[in-house]
């Protein structure tokens, strides 16, 4: 049975959620993050103030929503892995995949609005650490989809994790430093697979 398609009530929220999102991201950049309040976000996307927090909890979910539909993406390609693949393949192939495509959550990615937004995210303290509140729910989310025993799901989820998000870091850095994502991608790929491998291997290799 496939899922049912959003009805018109749900989808005026997710256009109203975008929308304060979109005007929320575009006033930081113009004006720095610390220098923007919730009320001229609001003011702007013309609602009441009281509206944007029933869409979001704080501030710092306003230029996070971006990563809302990635929290169980971990899990979802587990879940939907091929007959006969290996999570950790499964995942590692999705990641490979998303270099090719420039998937701005790999970090390869220089589109200008892509390099703009992510200069706002990690040169802000308080998104950063906001962002490290859905890595662990996408943490809990990716160890359910792996099962097994608890604690190990839970040690595995961190560690692919952890891996993804320090790839898409430093893909980031290097083009923030200026080097451009068709340059950077053989590197990005041969960092990838090195990266898996760890995983599949195991630090004990290294620093047992």
């Amino acid at each position: 049975m496939t899922d049912r398609a959003p009805g018109l009530r749900e989808r005026k929220k997710q256009r109203t959620r975008q929308t304060l999102s979109e005007t929320a991201v575009r006033l930081f950049m113009e004006k720095g993050y610390d220098s923007v309040s919730v009320a001229e976000v609001a003011a702007a996307a013309e609602v009441s103030k009281p509206t944007l927090f029933r869409y979001f909890a704080a501030k710092e979910d306003l230029v996070l929503h971006q990563f809302a539909d990635h929290e169980d993406e971990a899990a979802r390609v587990v879940a939907g892995r091929e007959d006969g693949e290996s999570p950790l393949g499964a995942l590692r192939r999705h990641f490979l995949e998303g270099l090719r495509r420039r998937d701005p959550v790999t970090g390869l990615c220089d589109h200008p609005a892509v390099l703009a937004y992510q200069r706002l995210l990690y040169g802000t303290p308080q998104l950063v650490a906001r962002l490290y509140g859905y890595q662990e729910r996408s943490e809990r989310a990716l160890a359910e989809a792996l099962g097994g025993p608890v604690v190990r799901a839970r040690i595995a989820a961190g560690q692919i994790v952890a891996t993804q998000r320090i790839l898409a870091e430093e893909n980031v850095r290097r083009i923030v430093a200026g080097e451009s994502a068709d340059a950077l991608e053989a590197v990005a790929v041969r960092t990838a697979k090195d990266g898996f491998r760890q995983l599949a291997e195991g630090v004990g290799r290294w620093y047992g």
